[in-house]
């Protein structure tokens, strides 16, 4: 199996698990806030994390941290587990759901502009195609082909939604260049989330403990959506491009649509499937390897 082949599957799984995420919070947000919710996710998925790092003995691995390990760990944490999470829940609890998901699915063309300026990788033709396609088949699909539905009210939330998935986008480039080992450095991101929410909890919001009802969907949230989730996309980041992964992403919110109407019996929309349309052709052109021509 190459290498892009490899990181496409990776990418793939984490799309599943990625699209699961609205309906998990959408659950969970009859009885938490977003602070609760965000804490006691981040710490389901720290001790999913410490297990499998038990188990495989990669705790050894932060002995060999150095200093820049470290700090570079705790940043990388604050930006890919913390920052975006608190700001997407944020944004769920206090302004429009549609609003918010075209927002947060800018993170994939953040990721290839960074691309090219952090990483030096070169923007062609089909990466620029696939990425606006995929953006525009999330327009589509969130929109339900009618751009009139959205009307941004709440712009501050909506600002701190952007700045959210700009920090995803920044975590996911800049990962690429740490060599640290994926298992034990995900275990310390997720770390870092559980010690930052806890704090921002509590000076928000308060503690609450979960309902039965309330740990399905942070056990689900936790152990798949965040926690391993990270690894499969932290893996398919080491085997290839992460502007070739970018387009990939847009299938996300497709699928999320899908759960939703499966899940909470909301209406099927013709515009769906032409946003899906839009973004199959988007991974199908990024994904095609274009030989050329001989004279």
């Amino acid at each position: 199996m190459s290498p892009k082949t490899k990181g496409t599957l990776l990418v793939l799984l984490c799309v599943v698990l990625w699209a699961m995420i609205p309906p998990a919070a959408k659950i969970a947000s009859s009885t938490l806030d977003n602070h609760q919710f965000l804490f006691f996710s981040s710490l389901i998925s720290f001790l999913g994390l410490l297990g499998v790092t038990l188990f495989y003995k990669k705790n050894n691995e932060f002995k060999l941290y150095r200093v820049k390990d470290w700090v570079i760990a705790v940043t990388l944490g604050l930006l890919g587990t913390y920052i975006y999470y608190l700001f997407l829940y944020l944004g769920y609890a206090k302004a429009k759901g549609l609003e918010v998901l075209v927002v947060q699915y800018t993170w994939p063309v953040s990721i290839v502009v960074l691309s090219l300026i952090l990483l030096k990788e070169k923007l062609t033709i089909k990466k620029f195609v696939s990425v606006i396609l995929g953006f525009v088949g999330v327009i589509i699909v969130l929109t339900k082909g009618d751009l009139s539905s959205v009307h941004i009210n709440n712009i501050e939330v909506i600002f701190l939604v952007f700045f959210g998935a700009s920090s995803f986008a920044l975590f996911s480039v800049l990962s690429k260049k740490v060599h640290l080992e994926p298992i034990s450095v995900t275990t310390l991101y997720f770390f870092v989330a559980t010690v930052a929410s806890f704090l921002s909890m509590n000076y928000f919001s308060t503690f609450v403990w979960p309902s039965f009802m309330d740990w399905l969907p942070i056990l689900l949230n936790g152990l798949l959506l965040n926690g391993f989730s990270y690894l499969f996309w932290l893996k398919a980041l080491k085997t290839t491009e992460a502007s070739y992964l970018a387009p990939f992403v847009f299938i996300t919110p497709v699928l999320s649509a899908i759960y939703l109407v499966i899940l909470f019996n909301e209406p099927i929309i013709f515009a769906y499937a032409v946003g899906l349309a839009c973004v199959i052709v988007s991974g199908l052109i990024n994904s095609l390897e274009f030989k050329k021509k001989m004279k």
